[in-house]
């Protein structure tokens, strides 16, 4: 592949905007080009209202194998790892910020910073024969910002067992210890992550971005604020066209027809 591909691709359909890592050759590794495109294109999304949902996919045999290895040891330089680690939180925030949800598609292997991204997005769909680790261990490198992530997704003593061993965990594991919501079969991928975007693109805009802001706020507060904040949110999207469109149509016992799509 020429260096003039570019490392992010996107395609728009219905709604939903697939942003593919295009480096199938170092198994979309997160270098710094890639970063940048991540960060970019997320920038545009996130003040884009035709978008209802986000897909993260990937070319080629693997989702994403962590960073550039190769490119951080021609630069070893300590501010240059701040610098790059920096980036790669900030696009890690970037999605889980987005107004709208993101869904991790992933197939082969999800190492290091790339079993992050996994984590940071909003949902995951596993390809069976996909499997998972955070590997820095085994290279003499504790993946510190990788655990920011999975900490939040899998039990602690889950989390602390992947960081300390480095080994990987298949589909079906990482299922069960919610890592991923859903585990396809290989050649079901896509019908799976379709049907699980359709889902989604269904129900009212409004009450959808609503939802993924109130969630990730809540889950920095203490109990009572929470239930405080959340009466608030709630309270506001009751006064919404979308909420009252819905509960008629529940009572009346027809489809409602969300005036926000």
């Amino acid at each position: 592949m020429s260096d003039s591909t570019p490392p992010l691709l996107r395609r728009d359909t219905a709604g939903v905007a697939t942003l593919t890592l295009n480096r199938p050759g170092s198994f979309n590794a997160l270098s710094e080009e890639m970063l940048a495109a991540l960060k970019e294109e997320l920038g545009r999304l996130a003040n884009d209202d035709q978008v209802r949902c986000v897909v993260i996919a990937a070319e080629g045999r693997a989702f994403c194998a962590g960073h550039d290895l190769k490119q951080m040891r021609a630069n070893p330089d300590k501010a240059y790892y701040q610098a790059l680690f920096t980036r790669c939180g900030q696009v890690m925030q970037a999605i889980v910020e987005l107004p709208v949800p993101v869904i991790a598609k992933v197939q082969g292997i999800a190492t290091a910073a790339g079993c992050q991204l996994v984590a940071s997005c909003d949902l995951a769909v596993a390809a069976r024969s996909a499997r998972f680790a955070v590997s820095g261990i085994n290279a003499g490198l504790f993946c510190s910002t990788p655990a920011v992530a999975l900490s939040r997704n899998v039990a602690r003593k889950r989390a602390m067992e992947m960081l300390l061993t480095g080994e990987f965990i298949d589909a079906n594991t990482a299922r069960d210890w919610g890592l991923v919501n859903r585990v396809a079969a290989d050649d079901a991928l896509d019908t799976a992550v379709d049907e699980l975007t359709a889902s989604i693109c269904a129900k009212s805009a409004v009450a959808v971005r609503t939802g993924k802001a109130m969630f990730q706020r809540q889950l920095q507060m203490p109990l009572e604020e929470a239930y405080t904040f959340a009466g608030e949110v709630m309270a506001c999207n009751m006064m919404a066209e979308d909420a009252g469109e819905g509960i008629d149509a529940f009572i009346e016992k027809r489809a409602p027809e969300w005036r926000h799509r």
